[in-house]
């Protein structure tokens, strides 16, 4: 049971980062009226660089694919800690409106996380042979 839900959870939070890298390509999702003006400014910051918007939008379809399929589900996560990590700094600073929703997002990265803990220990195990 506990397989299922977890699948269930990561299969969504992946579909939320793929809707979302989906939508810095091309563009179907109007943006709300309500933005503040601090973030209207850094997404237009953001395209007017160019290369930095699809960057990330490569991250979130790759992040939110590998979140989804269990075998890669701790990559996805570790590519996926840098843009919530970002959203999150935005919501904290320009629009705390969005801060519950950024705070579940990275609930559930932690959780991801947690749950493939043993993944990581190679990367942060103390090795003499350097």
């Amino acid at each position: 049971m506990k397989r299922k839900i977890t699948f269930v959870i990561c299969l969504l939070y992946g579909l939320l980062f793929i809707n979302a890298g989906l939508n810095k390509l091309f563009n179907y999702i109007p943006p709300p009226d309500d933005l503040p003006e601090a973030v209207v400014k850094m997404g237009m910051a953001m395209a007017e660089i160019g290369w930095l918007l699809p960057l990330v939008a490569v991250a979130e379809l790759f992040g939110g694919i590998l979140v989804i399929i269990p075998r890669f589900r701790a990559l996805g996560a570790v590519v996926l800690f840098p843009i919530v990590m970002g959203i999150l700094l935005i919501h904290l600073t320009t629009a705390p409106s969005g801060l519950p929703m950024a705070l579940v997002v990275l609930g559930v990265l932690l959780w991801i996380l947690y749950e493939n803990r043993e993944k990581y220990g190679a990367l942060v195990k103390n090795r003499q042979n350097y």
